[in-house]
């Protein structure tokens, strides 16, 4: 006879118990600890959790608003999951793109990676191919359109970071944790946004040897908040968190943007930038479609998406790769915005103007492209 403390049957236990608690309604669900999130997202990333139970765990958890410590838990998980090297460097920039991508611009922020590299900063960013709810451009396709690597292991990836003439990689999620990976069916049944779509930006599958920081995007105004608990717990030394386009990493060409970041484990602080205090002069906010862009849906969805995914990402290849060669435009802009928030929060620069003026400098050799292989 089997054991009734079989881990199925234990995994099956906590996960009643769970939802029993967190699937109660908006005014009688309860939160849960900080081990159990952990155990319960555990048990979902080793596939013995019942996949109906887990469904309903992620959007409950959304329903009734996740709190910190479930967050916290939820993303212990997947870093216990995850496939991490060190590179043979002191410092790591973390680039996390929203891994759901982009439908309403080209997105350009795959190219600061070399043009970083070739200031003297080791750049890695992540992502998938194909993850909801947007299911937009993301770096993987961009990159696969420039003739990247994009199947690399967190290990091949952390040597190129310590490669001179490199300087920095891709690793999509299949390679660093392919548990979570596997999850990516069951979040398109979900439909809706839930806390995976937030955690899993931070599993720092590259390390630095001795700081590594981290660079994402927001929107909604609570989250800057949430992304630097979580930064914190994570172990990035340093995060500067961008309203940016598309909830992207790069902000607005036209308008003043809000950031945050912090030092050293410490509090968050908040501050503007001002793409014009920059010399950017733009009437666009970010890198346009082309009109010559074929219009596609996905499907079986209702939700219209913008554009076919794969001219969308060889167009935005191209944008890039043009801006890394000294090729003025939105691209070009865009990546000087990008760069000179990174180099002046790290303190490569006294200032934001000398920030941009030392991105526009590399750009304008061009040889930021030559380490695009």
């Amino acid at each position: 006879m089997p054991s009734d403390t079989s881990p199925s049957t234990e995994n099956r236990a906590l996960m009643r118990s769970i939802i029993q608690r967190v699937a109660t309604g908006p005014d009688l669900s309860k939160d849960i600890s900080l081990a159990e999130a952990r155990q319960a997202m555990r048990s979902i990333l080793d596939a013995t959790a019942d996949p109906i139970q887990a469904a309903i765990f992620l959007i409950a958890l959304r329903m009734k608003r996740e709190t910190d410590d479930e967050l916290r838990g939820i993303l212990e998980a997947i870093q216990e999951a995850t496939g991490h090297a060190v590179a043979e460097v002191d410092e790591v920039v973390d680039i996390a793109d929203p891994y759901d991508g982009y439908n309403r611009s080209l997105p350009v922020s795959p190219f600061l990676m070399p043009l970083l590299a070739e200031c003297g900063v080791a750049t890695i960013s992540h992502g998938a191919h194909a993850v909801g709810p947007k299911f937009g451009v993301t770096h993987r396709h961009v990159l696969e359109a420039a003739g990247v690597a994009v199947d690399l292991s967190p290990v091949e990836v952390a040597a190129r970071l310590s490669d001179p003439d490199l300087g920095w990689g891709y690793v999509d999620q299949r390679a660093y944790c392919a548990s979570l990976h596997n999850l990516l069916g069951l979040r398109e049944t979900i439909v809706k946004r839930q806390a995976l779509t937030t955690v899993e930006v931070l599993a720092r599958p590259v390390h630095g040897r001795r700081h590594t920081h981290l660079m994402t995007g927001y929107v909604h105004k609570p989250y800057p908040r949430i992304y630097a608990l979580l930064a914190r717990h994570a172990g990035f030394e340093s995060a500067l968190l961008v309203r940016g386009v598309e909830g992207g990493v790069i902000p607005s060409l036209r308008q003043r943007g809000l950031c945050f970041n912090y030092q050293r484990m410490g509090e968050e602080q908040s501050f503007e930038v001002d793409p014009t205090s920059l010399g950017i002069e733009q009437a666009l906010r970010a890198p346009p479609l082309p009109e010559s862009l074929p219009q596609t849906t996905r499907a079986g969805d209702d939700i219209a998406i913008a554009v076919d995914l794969p001219a969308t990402a060889a167009a935005a290849a191209r944008a890039g790769l043009a801006a890394l060669e000294g090729g003025h435009g939105p691209a070009y802009d865009a990546l000087v915005l990008g760069a000179a928030l990174v180099l002046w929060h790290l303190g490569r620069v006294p200032s934001l103007e000398a920030g941009a003026i030392r991105a526009r400098a590399v750009l304008d050799s061009g040889r930021a492209a030559r380490r695009v292989c």
